[in-house]
């Protein structure tokens, strides 16, 4: 899923532009900067779904921008996140607004290019969690053969032993292009395998906190051993042959290292 802020004093309009530009299932996320609840009752539910003609949901569990995203990704192929210029997401800024990640800048949403703006995201990494890996490879025209989901998530841990230093985060860094490239081969090349119907695979960037996901490896096959044998050997190969970068960041001090040492795979 591609994912895109859109912040300024002419959000709602460029929101509107850019939302009938878009050739997929689309989403909007907006942020509310006034508290609209009526009325909280004794026994009010943590989370409520009305369901019917569409549907709406309201909580009190504090979703968070990131949380949003990766509801949204399994079953979306754009999200349009309106009033986030922190979020280090693609931005369309509009007028003099100050945003983390710049993609396009215009005065105003009637200056948009929409062709531009369109182009230009599709240049930057789509959003992929592990269950809109599962819905992808799901989709696959052989899944009615498949009697087996097998995934892999590789994760930041803290620490190997008890008196490490804490990891405080990892930062990721890749070839533009290369990376993704690499990865779509193994990909191909392993669904060549007997019983093995699809594969897909993943692996962030920028900055990941401890504790969050890194890589994820997804198989969908005939049988058990097909898919595990195959989740095994995607993620040993994109260790062995993806080209990525890793940073390391403890509590002591800052370094570079081998991808293989201590991203939980």
């Amino acid at each position: 899923m591609y994912t895109l802020g859109i912040d300024g004093p002419d959000a709602g309009a460029a929101t509107d532009r850019i939302a009938a530009a878009l050739d997929g299932r689309v989403a909007v996320v907006r942020h509310l900067v006034e508290d609209g609840a009526v009325g909280a009752a004794a026994a009010t539910p943590a989370t409520t779904y009305d369901l019917g003609d569409g549907w709406r949901a309201t909580g009190d569990d504090d979703l968070s921008l990131d949380g949003a995203l990766d509801r949204l990704a399994p079953d979306h192929d754009y999200a349009l996140a309106v009033g986030f210029p922190k979020a280090r997401i693609p931005q369309v800024a509009l007028g003099g607004v100050d945003v983390a990640d710049e993609l396009v800048r215009v005065p105003d949403a009637d200056a948009l290019d929409l062709d531009a703006v369109v182009e230009a995201l599709h240049d930057r990494p789509e959003r992929e969690t592990l269950d809109s890996l599962v819905a992808r490879v799901k989709r696959s025209p052989d899944a009615d053969r498949a009697g087996a989901v097998a995934t892999f998530t590789g994760r930041v841990r803290a620490r190997d032993a008890a008196d490490d230093a804490p990891t405080e985060y990892l930062e990721f860094e890749m070839y533009d292009g290369v990376a993704q490239r690499t990865m779509r081969r193994i990909e191909a090349e392993l669904e060549e395998r007997d019983g093995v119907l699809a594969v897909a695979m993943h692996h962030r960037q920028g900055v990941i906190p401890d504790g969050e996901d890194i890589v994820f490896v997804v198989v969908l096959a005939g049988h058990r051993g097909e898919a595990f044998e195959t989740v095994s050997d995607g993620i040993d190969r994109l260790k062995d042959e993806v080209p990525i970068f890793k940073k390391e960041v403890t509590a002591e001090e800052t370094f570079w290292v081998h991808e293989a040492e201590r991203d939980g795979a």
